[in-house]
């Protein structure tokens, strides 16, 4: 038998489960590159740092679901608030989307992490909430005909557009407008 009829067939390339730093940088670039709005891109770079480097300080830990709920109980410990968790834990699901898309890790590990649990939000609203149509009459109170009425009604589309408290209609500061 030849030397060649002996050598074992060539293995296809099999997705890892633990991932070095060049296929999590490879990975967050992907992410990063789907993400249109630079806010998007700045929170998830963010956040996938942090999990980098948390992941990379452990020893050599698999990337599964284990591991993303192990990371979920170190934010919990630190405190964060459960929008924050839950952000973050985004950014990581999104993560391994990427590294299973480019064969570094299977479909079915991305498929567990996606499965972590998110951190429930807690608690209720505080204060007076408006409903649709009271906030509809509200901004239609002021009389859209004179100059004053257009300029509350630019205010209360302002306050109410971006959820602002009144009180903070007397913190703006106008500058003023240079001519180009």
């Amino acid at each position: 038998m030849s030397q060649r009829a002996r050598r074992k067939p060539a293995a296809s390339k099999r997705p890892k489960s633990k991932l070095g730093l060049p296929d999590l940088d490879h990975s967050k670039a992907a992410v990063l590159d789907s993400l249109r709005s630079p806010e998007s891109q700045r929170g998830y770079r963010h956040a996938i740092d942090e999990f980098i480097q948390w992941y990379c300080s452990e020893p050599r830990l698999s990337f599964n679901k284990i591991v993303v709920t192990r990371y979920r109980i170190f934010l919990e410990n630190r405190g964060l608030a459960a929008g924050t968790i839950n952000g973050r834990l985004a950014a990581v699901r999104r993560l391994a989307y990427e590294a299973a898309d480019a064969g570094l890790l299977s479909p079915e590990l991305a498929a567990s992490i996606r499965r972590v649990k998110r951190v429930k939000k807690l608690g209720v609203r505080l204060g007076n909430w408006l409903t649709a149509d009271e906030t509809r009459r509200f901004w239609q109170t002021p009389d859209p005909n004179t100059l004053k009425g257009k300029r509350d009604r630019a205010i209360l589309a302002v306050l109410l557009g971006c959820g602002l408290r009144l009180s903070r209609v007397g913190r703006f500061r106008l500058q003023p407008f240079a001519a180009a």
